[in-house]
């Protein structure tokens, strides 16, 4: 299939997390925590003292890196580098807007539900057409 990027099959893909505090212990109590021989993390904990720069910085890096598969985010840091994560068209690494202790989930801005709805609304249109 031409124009298909291919699928790693590496055993040592990560999951990579931009999120607040809570969350991203969560996520390290549970194991998806790596630190490699340069000393750089999957993960970025995002505070009130965290800049957008440091976000979309960190976003760029884990979007980039061979090593992550997923990267999860908290929907209220992506909505602090929309522009960025909306623009991200790329299957590996996916991105994947989760919730947040202090900031319930909202569809109406999560961009990967949004791509799926217009997705099958093409094809819903399409089919329509035999």
């Amino acid at each position: 299939m031409a124009g298909r990027a291919p699928i790693r099959t590496n055993n040592s893909a990560l999951i990579a997390m931009i999120a607040d505090e809570d969350t991203v212990t969560g996520f390290l109590l549970a194991g998806v925590g790596n630190v490699d021989l340069r000393r750089k993390t999957n993960y970025l904990i995002v505070d009130a003292k965290t800049t957008s720069k440091q976000i979309e910085d960190a976003f760029k890096e884990f979007t980039s890196r061979e090593d992550i598969a997923i990267v999860l985010i908290s929907q209220y840091v992506a909505n602090m580098i929309r522009f960025l994560v909306d623009s991200y068209n790329k299957p590996i690494p996916a991105i994947l807007e989760i919730p947040s202790k202090d900031h319930p989930y909202d569809p109406a801005h999560d961009s990967v539900l949004s791509r799926v709805k217009n997705l099958f609304a093409t094809e819903s249109v399409t089919s329509g057409r035999q």
